[in-house]
């Protein structure tokens, strides 16, 4: 499956939040432990908060979405939306989900 809406959302918060939902909930993926974030994400549409995004990207990546690893992807694409290093960011958040 193609995850570049959401990888281009976390990155570079485009396409907008409520198209990637849109997306997420049109083309679901049946990944262990995707199903309760999908079901938050129905409920709570376009509010839903960028962590929940970050952690179901991780898990659609067959990654388990842990505090560590949530975080830490979480402080990346942090960088990334920054634009600073947003490069190395870009490099990191595809290391971090192979």
């Amino acid at each position: 499956m193609d995850f570049d809406f959401l990888d281009g959302y976390l990155l570079e918060q485009r396409p907008p939040k409520e198209q990637v939902v849109k997306e997420l909930l049109k083309r679901r993926h049946d990944a262990a432990g995707a199903a309760a974030f999908y079901r938050g994400i129905e409920m709570l549409g376009s509010k839903t908060p960028d962590l929940t995004l970050i952690a179901l990207r991780l898990v659609l990546a067959g990654k388990t979405a842990d505090d560590e690893r949530v975080v830490r992807l979480r402080e990346i694409v942090e960088r990334a939306r920054a634009g600073s290093d947003s490069n190395e960011a870009r490099a990191a958040y595809y290391r971090e989900l192979q």
